[in-house]
């Protein structure tokens, strides 16, 4: 099993004829994803490497059943392409696009509460469950199918600790990058949720950064909600406080949001820390196994 995409997923992908939405479109079925349509205003009837395209996500839908979509509009337009999906009603919504103002994100997730749909990111890579669906911009190789789900704020965090895990043979139920702007949709209470409730689930990777106060409540959450081990890691320990590090989310404001406090709030909630990134692999096969 897996959390939130899974074989029967039927992919959209809204702007599937620019160059980044073609290629990862044609990775994403290269993987064995089921890319039914994209979606391009004034390009339908076309076609991308035979999936079909579309002028809009409620045509696609309806002519294809397509339940998820993968968004790589540019940031100015992310927006109202996040929203036409949602009108659409499709229940997944996955935005890869980066740079999307924060003001539109504060109105798209107000918008959203009155919807089915969830949204994942955006500036993100998206989720994947091993050996069955890719929707996003990972490399579909270092993952392994197996129990482990992995919940990160960073994208090539996400790779490295994948990769470790994989080097361990510690498989993946189902990994999610939920994206590092300050306005996101899914978060990491809700992917904690997912997973502790998924029967094929066993444990949980979290990997955190500094900036803002997630990982404190998500932390919360684990120590009332979670019965299932869960693995964290911050990233941003020796950062300066008051820098922007990387991600639009990830800064520092006095003694709020630094990697020590976040460090700090997950080992009272019980989660297991691991501050070597080079031994997150070797770290988790001892959690997660029992090995050393």
């Amino acid at each position: 099993m897996s959390i939130f995409i899974d074989n029967n997923t039927r992919l959209l992908v809204q702007g599937i004829t620019g160059r980044e939405g073609s290629f990862h479109a044609s990775q994403c079925r290269r993987y064995g994803t089921k890319v039914v349509a994209g979606v391009t205003p004034g390009k339908g009837g076309q076609d991308v490497d035979g999936v079909p395209v579309f002028n809009t996500v409620v045509e696609a839908a309806s002519h294809t059943g397509a339940n998820c979509t993968l968004i790589f509009v540019p940031p100015p337009f992310a927006a109202d392409a996040i929203m036409e999906a949602a009108d659409a009603g499709i229940p997944l919504i996955i935005a890869i696009t980066e740079g999307v103002p924060a003001l539109d994100m504060l109105k798209v997730k107000n918008s959203l509460k009155f919807t089915d749909s969830r949204l994942v990111g955006p500036n993100c890579p998206g989720i994947i469950s091993p050996g069955k669906c890719k929707a996003g911009i990972m490399p579909g190789s270092i993952h392994l199918p197996g129990r482990i789900g992995v919940v990160s704020r960073s994208g090539t965090l996400t790779y490295e600790v994948v990769h470790q895990l994989t080097q361990e043979e510690i498989g993946q139920s189902t990994c999610i990058g939920i994206g590092g702007d300050p306005v996101i949709g899914t978060g990491f209470i809700d992917c904690l949720a997912a997973f502790e409730n998924d029967p094929e689930t066993d444990g949980v990777v979290m990997v955190g950064e500094i900036g803002g106060n997630d990982e404190e409540e998500a932390a919360a959450f684990v120590a009332k909600h979670m019965c299932k081990p869960v693995v964290g890691f911050v990233a941003g320990l020796t950062a300066p406080s008051g820098r922007r590090m990387g991600h639009a989310g990830a800064i520092v404001s006095g003694g709020s949001g630094t990697a020590a406090a976040k460090i700090d709030a997950m080992r009272q909630a019980g989660i297991h820390v691991c501050e070597d990134l080079g031994g997150f692999g070797n770290y988790c096969r001892t959690i997660f196994t029992g090995q050393t």
